[in-house]
């Protein structure tokens, strides 16, 4: 008998498959819309301007400067663009970066959201807006944020190569991990966590060992589609404020930081949280910081802080901050405790 909860379906609408991306005018027009934005990172112009050939006059640019952690000032440059060509909604082609434009561009004038998700961040699925300022990670949440449609098409995610698509999945396991435990979980968000993390176990080593199966790749795709659904419907905890911590105050790269964060914030939380993460750790072992951490070291991922750059002279200020503004965790949030996970963290070593 399931105990008393709350559940609130964000009302995305979610095109799946391979050759969704013949799609993407349909939906332009279905929104009413007739002058789309392309948006992408720099790495991704190339194909973003491909995108805005197809779409012929339902495009009427490309803005293609999205950056990790959705600094404002770049928001304010793409409000500016979107003004100029008097664009009536963005269509957004990649990851976590450019998912965060869009969604930064929305909730400043509500323009209509369609993704073309290339990447297993899962963050399109979510009404929740994390962007950088003097320094500082922000993070906001509201029905404005959420796109309006999502398009999975596997066959985009063919050339991501497998060291991004490592990471940006185990990103993803993130999301469901901390759900299993979130204060406000429910019965179908804990389905859903169990579910993305056995799809992304079982699709991150085959996309390792053969980058162009195309079930994989689907496969990793679906596990990110609901490990992002768990995201945007419940509160996050420890592992999220940190990786903002360390992302948006010492600029580490988003979706590695999560990787190597995700075995220790979740053995920090194993025994406070034992029961709720039990169908999590029979996945890795029964062990769920160390079957994480050894399911990453096997997939080739980053284990290490110290690899992304970061000093161990910051460890101190990052725990610092860590601890600022109070917030529900299952276990209590201790300086010093957070403080030696950094440093495992730093170090790469195995969680104890």
């Amino acid at each position: 008998m399931a105990h008393e909860f709350v559940y609130t379906a964000n009302p995305a609408r979610i095109l799946f498959g391979p050759g969704s991306q013949a799609r993407i005018a349909d939906e332009i027009r279905r929104l009413a819309c007739r002058r789309a934005l392309v948006l992408s990172t720099p790495s991704r112009r190339d194909a973003a301007l491909a995108l805005q050939a197809r779409l012929g006059e339902l495009s009427v640019g490309v803005f293609s400067e999205a950056a990790m952690h959705t600094p404002v000032a770049v928001t304010e440059r793409a409000m500016a663009a979107f003004a100029q060509v008097e664009a009536d909604c963005v269509v957004a082609l990649g990851g976590g970066s450019t998912v965060g434009l869009a969604k930064a561009i929305a909730h400043r004038n509500d323009a209509p959201q369609i993704v073309v998700a290339t990447t297993y961040a899962g963050s399109e699925v979510t009404p929740i807006l994390g962007q950088t300022e003097n320094g500082l990670k922000t993070t906001i949440r509201g029905p404005d944020i959420l796109p309006e449609v999502v398009i999975y098409d596997a066959e985009l995610t063919l050339d991501l190569p497998p060291a991004i698509s490592v990471t940006s999945g185990l990103n993803a396991m993130a999301h469901a991990v901390e759900g299993l435990y979130a204060r406000d979980r429910n019965p179908l968000t804990g389905l859903m966590a169990v579910a993305g993390l056995e799809s992304l176990q079982r699709a991150l080593p085959a996309i390792v060992a053969r980058p162009h199966d195309l079930e994989a790749r689907s496969d990793a795709l679906y596990g990110a589609w609901l490990c992002g659904s768990v995201l945007g419907s419940v509160g996050m905890s420890l592992h999220h404020k940190l990786c903002h911590t360390l992302g948006g105050s010492f600029d580490l790269p988003h979706a590695e930081t999560h990787a190597i964060l995700l075995p220790h914030t979740a053995a920090y939380n194993a025994r406070a949280a034992a029961d709720v993460l039990a169908p999590a750790a029979r996945l890795f072992g029964g062990d769920l910081g160390g079957g994480l951490h050894d399911f990453a070291a096997g997939l080739g991922a980053p284990l290490a802080l110290e690899a992304l750059g970061m000093r161990e002279s910051d460890l101190d200020r990052a725990a610092e901050l860590a601890v600022m503004n109070p917030y529900w965790n299952p276990r209590p949030i201790e300086r010093h405790a957070i403080r030696e996970l950094l440093g495992r963290a730093w170090r790469g070593e195995r969680p104890a």
